[in-house]
């Protein structure tokens, strides 16, 4: 079983009930956040191990969020991964270049959401999982 907290900054009520449930069901503690304006100070106050950006928010994008995040000292630590359905090259180079530490593209199978997921989770949240190698 999966462990650590994950917010989720995502302006689609389904995809936020979807993202919910998968990450519930691994295991995760999950924060939600309707757009960057409630996401950011979240972040800073509940220091979530990771965060799922949507990049095409309404207000500040999901770019522009992540930038103000690396630049916060409070939460520069926190790694993002961009989740948009915009799957260029160039969105992923974009997504990137803000600062994110992963990117997914919407849909994604299950497996693949939750393996991007594993993959950019911070050593200590996952040292508490007996499944995962230190």
């Amino acid at each position: 079983m999966a462990s650590g907290t994950i917010l989720i900054i995502e302006d689609n009520a389904v995809n936020m009930k979807l993202f919910t449930l998968m990450l519930e069901t691994a295991g995760y503690t999950v924060i939600g956040a309707e757009n960057a304006e409630v996401g950011l100070p979240l972040a800073e106050m509940k220091q979530p191990d990771l965060i799922l950006m949507d990049i095409g928010l309404p207000g500040m994008d999901g770019l522009e969020a992540t930038r103000r995040l690396k630049q916060n000292p409070r939460t520069r630590h926190i790694p993002v991964v961009a989740v948009t359905a915009h799957s260029l090259r160039s969105d992923r180079e974009q997504a990137l270049a803000a600062g994110c530490s992963d990117f997914l593209a919407k849909p994604s199978r299950m497996k693949d959401f939750l393996d991007c997921v594993a993959a950019n989770m911070p050593r200590t949240a996952r040292s508490t999982d007996p499944s995962t190698p230190n």
